[in-house]
C-alpha cells in the first residue's frame, strides 16, 4: 500500500485497520516523507532501522513530538487505546492544521474500532490487506527450501485468510505433524479464526448415507462441486440455497451432509445469538461475522430457521429500532455480492414469515422444498436408524409409518428400546396428524414455487400427469 499520493496532498491523518500492525508499518510505502514508528514502550524509532531516536512514550508526547517535525509520517501502535482521552483529543484537533502546513501526518495501525466523533473526520480510513497468494507462496517456498519439500498449491489456497504470522505457523505445524505441506493441517489451525469471533461455531459435517432420501438435492449439490473445482473457473458458482419444508424432515441434516459432499468446513450461523444491546452492536458483530466468512474462504454456511430470525422485519422499527432490518440488509448484501467461495445453506419451517426482498429472483441459486418422507425413504430412515441406536424396527413398517417425518422415525427407534415397539407406535402422534391443515397448505403452495428435494411417490406422478393431460 502506497500512502505517497495522500501525503502529498496533505493528509493529516490515517487509520490504517489491520490485524498484523508490524507487517503494516514495515510494508506501507511514504514515498519522501520520513517515517518513523512508536510504541508506548520504546518510544520513537526510525521505521527502517528500528533505531530509537527519542525516548517519548507518553502518547500526548507523541502527538507533540510530530508538531515539531516537517514531511514526516509517524505510525503508531496501539494508539486506539488513548484517543478516548480528552487531552489527547485536544491536541490532535490542535495538531491538524500545523500537521497540514508542515506536511505531517498520523498514521495509526490497528484493528477496526470507531474513532471518537471529534477527530474521525480528520483520518482516512484504509484497509492493509492480508497476504495474498503469491506472498503466501513465498513464505512456504522459504520453509520448503529449509527442509527439502515440495510447496504445496492447495496448502497455499487453504491459508488465504491467515495472517503471515498465521500462515507460518500452520505450515510449521503442518510440516511437524506430516512431513509435508497440508492443506487439511492448515484449515485445521485456520478454525481457530471462527472460534475466536465468538460469534460463529463449527459443526461436524454428516456423511450423505446418514441422510435418508433426498436424492434430487444430494444430486443438485454434487453437480454444482464441479464449480468450484480447478479447471472449472467458467462454471458459474452457486452461492445459496434455501431448503423450505415440514420440520423434522431432514433440512437441517441435509445441510451438514452439503459440507461433506463439498468437502468443506460447517459453519453454523446464528444470526438472532449476534443481537446486542448497545445502539449500532448487532450490525457491527453481523458485518465482522460475514468479514471472517469471507477471510475463512471455502465453507458452508448454515443459517437454521430463517423464518424466526427475520420474520420481525416489517416491524423492526417499531420493536427493536430497526435492528433486525438492518442486520437482515446487511446480510443481504454480504450475501449478494461476496466473491468467497462459500455456500450459504438456510433453512424455514414458514415461507409466509420470510419478508419477500428475502425470496426475490436472483436471492438464492434454488429454492427447495423437502417433503414428508416417501416410502422408499422411509425404508432407508428404518435402516438407518436402527443401525445408530441398535433398534429393531421392521423394514416392512415403511408402509406403516406413512406420514412420518424423519424425526418422528428417530423417535420411534429411541422410545422402542424403553418402551417397546408396540407401545412407542401409541404415543407417537405424527405432525401429519396434528398439523394436517398447515402441511397440506405448504405442500400446495411448494408444487408450482419450488424444487423437489427427492422423488415423489408413483402415485404423486400419476396425478401430475393427469393434471398435466
Amino acid at each position: 500500500m502506497d500512502l505517497n499520493n495522500y501525503l502529498k496532498a496533505g493528509y493529516p491523518g490515517f487509520y490504517i485497520e489491520t490485524l498484523e500492525p508490524l507487517r503494516a508499518t514495515a510494508a506501507l510505502k511514504t514515498g519522501n516523507w520520513q517515517s518513523y514508528s512508536w510504541d508506548c514502550l520504546r518510544g520513537v524509532s526510525e521505521r527502517e532501522t528500528g533505531r530509537i531516536t527519542d525516548d517519548v512514550v507518553d502518547p500526548l508526547s507523541a502527538v507533540k513530538w510530530l508538531g515539531e517535525r516537517n514531511d514526516t509520517v509517524l505510525f503508531v501502535q496501539n494508539f486506539h487505546h488513548f484517543v478516548t482521552s480528552v487531552e489527547i483529543i485536544q491536541e490532535i484537533q490542535n495538531s491538524i492544521p500545523t500537521w497540514k502546513a508542515s506536511g505531517c501526518s498520523l498514521a495509526m495501525v490497528g484493528p477496526p474500532v470507531n474513532l471518537p466523533l471529534e477527530i474521525g473526520n480528520f483520518f482516512t480510513v484504509l484497509d492493509f490487506k492480508l497476504p495474498s497468494q503469491s506472498e503466501l507462496r513465498l513464505i512456504q517456498e522459504e520453509l520448503a527450501e529449509s527442509v527439502g519439500v515440495e510447496v504445496a498449491e492447495d496448502a497455499v489456497e487453504a491459508a488465504l485468510g491467515l495472517t503471515e504470522f498465521e500462515s507460518e505457523t500452520a505450515f510449521a505445524l503442518s510440516l511437524v505433524l506430516k512431513k509435508r505441506f497440508s492443506a487439511n493441517v492448515v484449515t485445521q489451525q485456520k478454525m481457530q479464526m471462527i472460534r475466536r469471533t465468538g460469534l460463529m461455531e463449527f459443526w461436524p459435517p454428516v456423511p450423505t448415507d446418514m441422510v435418508g432420501g433426498l436424492d434430487l438435492l444430494k444430486r443438485y449439490l454434487s453437480n454444482r462441486k464441479k464449480a468450484f473445482l480447478p479447471g472449472n473457473e467458467h462454471l458459474p458458482k452457486p452461492k445459496a440455497l434455501l431448503l423450505v419444508g415440514i420440520p423434522g424432515t431432514g433440512k437441517s441434516l441435509s445441510c451438514k451432509a452439503a459440507a461433506s459432499i463439498f468437502g468443506w468446513p460447517l459453519i453454523r450461523l446464528d444470526i438472532s445469538a449476534l443481537k446486542g444491546s448497545l445502539v449500532g452492536e448487532s450490525e457491527h458483530k453481523i458485518r465482522q461475522a460475514t468479514a471472517t466468512i469471507d477471510a475463512f474462504g471455502r465453507g458452508v454456511v448454515w443459517l437454521d430457521e430463517i423464518d424466526k430470525v427475520f420474520s420481525g422485519v416489517k416491524s423492526s422499527g417499531r420493536a427493536d429500532g430497526g435492528t433486525t432490518s438492518g442486520m437482515f440488509g446487511i446480510f443481504l448484501t454480504w450475501m449478494q455480492e461476496t466473491k468467497s467461495p462459500v455456500l450459504v445453506m438456510a433453512t424455514a419451517n414458514n415461507i409466509q414469515e420470510l419478508p419477500p426482498e428475502f425470496l426475490r429472483a436472483g436471492r438464492f441459486d434454488a429454492m427447495f422444498f423437502v417433503d414428508l418422507p416417501t416410502t422408499k425413504e422411509r425404508h432407508e430412515i428404518i435402516q438407518i436408524m436402527n443401525e445408530r441406536y441398535g433398534s429393531k424396527i421392521p423394514e416392512e413398517y415403511e408402509k406403516q409409518l406413512g406420514g412420518w417425518t424423519g424425526a418422528e422415525i428417530e423417535q420411534l427407534a429411541k422410545d422402542s428400546l424403553f418402551d417397546g415397539l408396540e407401545d412407542a407406535l401409541k404415543t407417537i402422534v405424527p405432525l401429519s396428524k396434528t398439523m394436517k391443515e398447515e402441511i397440506d397448505s405448504l405442500q400446495q403452495w411448494a408444487t408450482t414455487r419450488a424444487r423437489r428435494a427427492s422423488m415423489p411417490e408413483e402415485k404423486e406422478l400419476t396425478k401430475s400427469v393427469r393434471r398435466i393431460k
